[in-house]
């Protein structure tokens, strides 16, 4: 599963050809949780509250970078990193 960032110890990544709505795989740990790119829902999984604040706020900053990847995903091309939450 090709990863798109990485930050303080938190894992994005988006699978190719993944099932809809378009979201993206946020791992941290033994955690993990989907994320809904439009809505930033939690689709299913789980992740400590101050993981999930940082990567809701990294989302909310790169949400057209991410539907950009999530369409790279379905056609099965490369997906291009992200910058990473500073």
């Amino acid at each position: 599963m090709p990863e798109v960032s990485r930050f303080f110890g938190i894992v994005i990544r988006m699978y190719h050809n993944d099932h809809a709505p378009a979201h993206f795989h946020a791992i941290y740990g033994e955690h993990e949780a989907l994320i809904h790119i439009d809505t930033l829902e939690i689709l299913r999984g789980h992740l400590p509250r101050r993981a999930l604040a940082l990567v809701l706020e990294w989302s909310a900053l790169h949400r057209d970078a991410l539907r950009a990847d999530w369409q790279l995903a379905r056609g099965g091309v490369e997906l291009h990193p992200i910058p990473p939450l500073d």
